[in-house]
């Protein structure tokens, strides 16, 4: 059985390194990008089974690596982790192609829904 594969796009390190921490230890195949032009080329090369993206990013912003996805038709869940959390950002996100959008901060305990997001259920 092949592990399922998610790709975090987040500058923080410490949070970055938190959720990846998290979704290894749950046996999930984890790759990180810290800034949107890694992430992207990232996302681009070998599309994961799951994005978990922060918005304001350096290099390239994630509404720009949401509507990049979307445009070349990558068929996954996209979670938006964010501080933006106006509904103008939220609204933009969706619109944009996210799946659902969490506003940081945020109990790691409110990411089972990466589990339904992998499983098609958002």
């Amino acid at each position: 059985m092949t592990s399922q594969a998610i790709l975090i796009i987040e500058d923080d390190p410490a949070l970055l390194r938190g959720l990846k921490d998290n979704f290894e230890t749950q046996g999930y195949l984890v790759r990180t990008a810290n800034d949107g032009r890694k992430g992207l080329d990232a996302l681009l090369k070998e599309p994961p089974d799951l994005l978990l993206l922060d918005l304001m990013l350096p290099k390239v912003n994630g509404y720009e690596i949401c509507q990049t996805a979307r445009s070349r038709q990558l068929d996954l869940p996209i979670i938006m982790l964010t501080a933006k959390g106006q509904e103008d950002d939220i609204i933009r996100g969706l619109e944009l192609g996210a799946d659902d959008y969490v506003t940081k901060p945020f109990s790691i305990r409110e990411l089972p829904r990466v589990n339904s997001a992998i499983a098609g259920s958002i």
